[in-house]
């Protein structure tokens, strides 16, 4: 264990490696917060968006978000920028001169990545979420409205044995029409509404059905039917249920993701991969840190010719066929069915097999 013992050369590298990442990553952001501002001045302007808004409500959560979103990425960059530096310096060759492995060179670029992936799964599950609710919030209001779509034949089991179908719902009116709810214990029918209209009633907080009946389903006696004109009933749903968007689930921290994605199984959504694809990228995404630093190391502790542009690009390069990699699955497994599981880790399975061919051939 004394070999585990960070050494002063490990500090040196851990402090290069946390603080370039660091850097590099603030200097991106502004460059992007420039770039986003300009795009969406003349939105800010023409919905009198105040200027703390803006600022707090705004920027201050998209900054984490982006910077997480990306980070393994800046981390690839940041380990081949500081390794091809020092080979440039001949510091590596005096790092194995000095008897230190190319495993061991490895160590203090682990503990980098390992301190940088627990931030980074911390900030994905718990600390993110909260911060896009309230982006996502200002976006809806000084940016674009969401884009909410009518939904047609909904099928949703709300509650064990409770189901519900909705012909057709307009969000922005909040009104299903031709609605039927179903009660089932075990197999039998035991009662059945159905109604020409259901609509939110905000004040009372509930839903109001017209024009409706409900049979009730009695064995070995004749049904009973009660009908009327109106009705304040219980779907087990509220409106927010009908009239989700992409960008929910990233407002969702860890547990709240968990119940919803229960909601979700229960009700037979067909969306349920979108949910498990958020949850599972949550850990996946950031787990390629250490795939990445690995490949950054053994590509850059050699000296050559074109020292580090020629390193650079070519981590650019990986780090866009990653990206690349990472849009496929999640295409293939929304439209395709490929498991969310699978789909979230393929582009870190096949950055590994990377990683391993390019560790053999590194400099030991």
């Amino acid at each position: 264990m004394r070999s585990l013992k960070p050494t002063l050369l490990d500090w040196y590298i851990i402090r290069k490696f946390i603080g370039t990442y660091f850097f590099a990553i603030s200097l991106i952001l502004a460059v992007c917060v420039v770039f986003d501002f300009a795009e969406k001045v003349d939105d800010f302007m023409e919905t009198h968006a105040p200027v703390r808004a803006i600022i707090v409500d705004y920027y201050l959560n998209f900054i984490p978000y982006f910077g997480n979103l990306f980070s393994s990425l800046f981390v690839f960059v940041t380990v081949i920028f500081i390794t091809s530096k020092m080979a440039n310096q001949s510091e590596i060759i005096a790092i194995f001169s000095s008897g230190v492995s190319f495993n061991r060179l490895l160590y203090p670029y682990f503990i980098s990545s390992l301190a940088i992936f627990l931030l980074s799964v911390a900030l994905s599950n718990f600390v993110i979420p909260p911060a896009n609710s309230t982006r996502v919030q200002f976006e809806n209001t000084y940016v674009s409205r969401p884009n909410y779509k009518d939904q047609e034949d909904v099928h949703k089991q709300v509650r064990p044995g409770i189901f519900v179908y909705i012909q057709s719902y307009n969000p922005n009116t909040q009104t299903a029409h031709k609605v039927s709810l179903e009660h089932f214990e075990g197999k039998e029918l035991l009662s059945k509404t159905r109604a020409d209209m259901v609509y939110w009633d905000s004040l009372a907080g509930k839903w109001r059905m017209t024009q409706y009946y409900t049979r009730h389903y009695r064995p070995g006696r004749p049904d009973s039917l009660v009908s009327g004109e109106s009705l304040d009933t219980v779907l087990y749903l509220l409106p927010k249920d009908l009239a989700r968007t992409d960008k929910d689930v990233q407002t969702m921290d860890l547990w709240t993701l968990n119940r919803y994605i229960e909601e979700q199984e229960l009700q037979g959504a067909a969306d349920i991969n979108e949910s498990y694809l958020e949850k599972y990228g949550r850990v996946a995404t950031p787990f390629s840190t250490f795939i990445l630093t690995l490949i950054g190391v053994a590509v850059s502790s050699r000296k050559v010719r074109g020292g580090m542009g020629k390193n650079l690009g070519f981590g650019l390069g990986l780090s866009f066929t990653y990206i690349l990699l990472q849009r496929f699955a999640t295409m293939f497994s929304l439209l395709g069915g490929l498991p969310p599981l699978l789909a979230v880790w393929i582009p870190n399975f096949i950055f590994a097999g990377v990683a391993v061919y390019i560790y053999r051939r590194a400099p030991k």
